[in-house]
C-alpha cells in the first residue's frame, strides 16, 4: 500500500517539475535576446566613441589649410574681398561710362561746342573710364590674398588679382625675395622683379615671416655688422 501511495505522489509531483522546468527553460531562452539586445546597446556607445575618435584623429593630422600643390598656408590677407570689391565698382563704372557717352554727346550738345569744352569733357570722361581702373590695378596688383610655403623646396606661392581679377598664381623660392632700400607704401619686398604687398601682423606665425624676409639668416651678420662699426667709432 505504502509504495502505490508513494509512487502516485511522484507521478503527481513529476508534471509540476517538469512544468517548472520548461517554464524557466522558456525564460532563459526569451532572456537570451533581450540580453544580447542590451549587451548590443552597451556595446554602441563604445563603437561610436571609437568612430568619433578615429575621426578626429584623422581631421587632426591633416590640416585645412594645405595645398596638396602650393604647400602650407603661412599668410592671409584681410582686404582682399575688399580690392576685389574697389577694383570690380571700377571697371563697372568704366564699361557704363563707355555705354553712356554717346548718349550724353547726343542729349548735351557737346558734340557741337567749342574744341576745349569737348577736350574738358573726354578729359574728365577719360579719367574716370580709363585712368582709374588702371591706377587701381597698378596700386594693388602685388597684394597678396594668399601665401604658401613649401618647406621641404623652400618656395613660396603667392596668390594675387590680375588685370580681369581672377587670381594669379607667382612661385619664387626665398633666396628670390630682396627688400626695397627705401620703404615704400605699397611693397613689402620683391619677389624676383615683381613687388609684393603683405601685412606683417597677419601671419599667425611670426617665423613665417621672419624666414620669408631673410631676417632668420642675416640677423647674426647684422649684428656682426654693429659690433664692426662700434669698434670703429672706437678706435676713432
Amino acid at each position: 500500500m505504502l509504495p502505490l501511495l508513494l509512487l502516485r505522489a511522484a507521478s503527481a509531483a513529476a508534471p509540476a517539475v517538469c512544468r517548472r522546468a520548461s517554464a524557466s527553460a522558456w525564460l532563459r531562452g526569451a532572456a537570451h535576446p533581450a540580453c544580447r539586445h542590451r549587451a548590443a546597446l552597451a556595446a554602441r556607445p563604445q563603437q561610436v566613441a571609437s568612430f568619433q575618435g578615429v575621426a578626429v584623429r584623422s581631421l587632426s593630422t591633416s590640416s585645412p589649410h594645405d595645398h596638396p600643390e602650393h604647400g602650407r598656408l603661412v599668410y592671409k590677407g584681410n582686404l582682399a574681398k575688399t580690392v576685389l570689391g574697389v577694383k570690380f565698382f571700377s571697371y563697372s563704372t568704366s564699361i557704363f561710362n563707355l555705354f553712356m557717352m554717346p548718349y550724353i554727346m547726343l542729349k548735351s550738345g557737346i558734340g557741337v561746342e567749342s574744341l576745349l569744352v569737348q577736350a574738358a569733357f573726354y578729359g574728365l570722361i577719360g579719367i574716370f573710364t580709363f585712368v582709374t581702373p588702371v591706377t587701381l590695378h597698378i596700386l594693388t596688383k602685388g597684394y597678396v590674398i594668399r601665401l604658401y610655403y613649401k618647406d621641404e623646396a623652400d618656395t613660396y606661392t603667392a596668390i594675387t588679382y590680375n588685370a580681369i581679377l581672377a587670381e594669379k598664381v607667382t612661385v619664387f623660392h626665398q633666396k628670390d625675395v630682396k627688400i626695397p632700400d627705401i620703404t615704400k607704401m605699397f611693397t613689402t619686398f620683391y619677389a624676383k622683379t615683381k613687388s609684393m604687398l603683405v601685412n606683417p601682423t597677419l601671419f599667425p606665425n611670426p617665423q613665417d615671416f621672419n624666414h620669408l624676409m631673410g631676417y632668420d639668416k642675416s640677423s647674426f651678420f647684422k649684428f656682426e655688422d654693429l659690433e664692426e662699426v662700434k669698434e670703429a667709432d672706437e678706435r676713432k
